[in-house]
């Protein structure tokens, strides 16, 4: 019996309460039954969800230690210089620039695999959600061909909402690396050194800070207007900007309660995330702060003691990332059918897809 929330009761009798075959109430959700869902989705689906994000997560540790290990072939001759200069001389820009660029190609390469890591997460958990909601099992082979089928739309969808926050973040550190440049060339001044420009790199800087600063609500708009983009990209098949539009469609007229929702999502994972990442910082940094160096000692010695405690650090970190990468984009999935419960009256279809004998 599907619950329609027009039908007629008798007098002084409640409605009966939505059906529930999933995770959810076919109805719409308030915060509280998003929560419930989204734990209650973790808890039943815990194997594809931690499936997908632990291969995710690894494959991207894996292929950085790989571009690591070669960037430390093509630059370690150079660092070793670094180490043997004769006692006395400074090193010039020369001598860092190789590290720059292996640095700079490592890190356009992290971002990259970051961005497609995070899609596929995004692609997975609407494809586990769909079923969760309907109240059917879902396995992570399933979960990974349908979250790999779909995505290039999802990296797509997910890189064009993060332009508007990357664009805030490089005009924040622009402005920040300005304002250290002119507090450097002050106090090189008054040292007595000749400084120019100090004042106008002051001034670039500021700008710059305050620009960013104007971009964070124009970000925040952006994000939460494009957030239900990735489950519409999984559950309805369509294109990365066909995405977007429908997401901004969704969300039209809700977009505070969906802010809501989505930001205290997002506090509550990132404090539980940090605190656990910070616990095991400590234990990582602890038996590391206990070895003796020696005097003079090689890069290679450097590494070779701190390397394995490092690699332990980031392993451990990896997992605590991939545990809690899932869980917002639960919320979001979750918040996705909620508006198309709330705008398109999808309960009924819901509840008649469930009874349906599964094929």
């Amino acid at each position: 019996m599907t619950y329609s929330p027009g039908q007629p009761h008798g007098y002084g009798y409640p409605p009966p309460p939505p059906p529930k075959p999933g995770v959810i109430p076919l109805a719409p959700l308030s915060f509280s039954d998003v929560l419930t869902g989204a734990f209650t989705t973790y808890g039943r689906y815990w194997k594809p969800l931690l499936g997908v994000a632990v291969t995710a997560y690894a494959s991207v540790f894996v292929l950085l230690g790989l571009a690591a290990l070669a960037a430390w072939g093509v630059v370690g001759d150079d660092v070793q210089r670094l180490f043997d200069l004769p006692e006395g001389q400074d090193p010039v820009f020369a001598d860092f620039q190789p590290l720059i660029v292996a640095f700079g190609c490592l890190w356009t390469f992290a971002m990259a695999a970051y961005v497609v890591c995070t899609g596929l997460v995004n692609a997975a958990v609407p494809a586990v959600v769909q079923e969760a909601v309907l109240g059917r099992p879902i396995t992570f082979a399933t979960a990974w061909r349908r979250a790999w089928s779909r995505l290039g739309a999802v990296v797509g969808a997910v890189f064009l909402t993060m332009l508007a926050v990357i664009t805030s973040m490089l005009f924040l550190f622009v402005g920040f690396s300005a304002l250290m440049v002119a507090l450097i060339a002050g106090i090189t001044a008054s040292a007595g050194d000749h400084a120019d420009g100090g004042p106008g790199i002051a001034i670039t800087g500021l700008l710059f800070f305050l620009i960013a600063l104007a971009m964070v609500p124009l970000a925040l708009w952006i994000m939460i207007r494009f957030s239900l983009a990735p489950a519409v990209a999984v559950i309805e098949g369509q294109g990365a900007m066909a995405s977007l539009r429908r997401s901004a469609a969704l969300v039209k007229g809700s977009w505070w309660r969906i802010f809501g929702c989505t930001i205290a999502t997002g506090i509550m994972v990132g404090i539980a995330s940090g605190m656990l990442q910070q616990v095991i910082t400590q234990l990582g940094v602890l038996p590391v702060s206990t070895v003796d160096f020696g005097q003079n000692p090689t890069p290679g010695e450097v590494f070779g003691l701190i390397g394995g405690a490092l690699v332990a650090l980031v392993i451990a970190q990896l997992l605590v990332q991939a545990v809690a990468a899932p869980f917002q984009p639960l919320v979001s999935g979750l918040l996705y059918v909620d508006q198309r419960i709330r705008k398109e009256n999808l309960a009924p279809t819901l509840a008649l897809t469930a009874s349906a004998p599964t094929p």
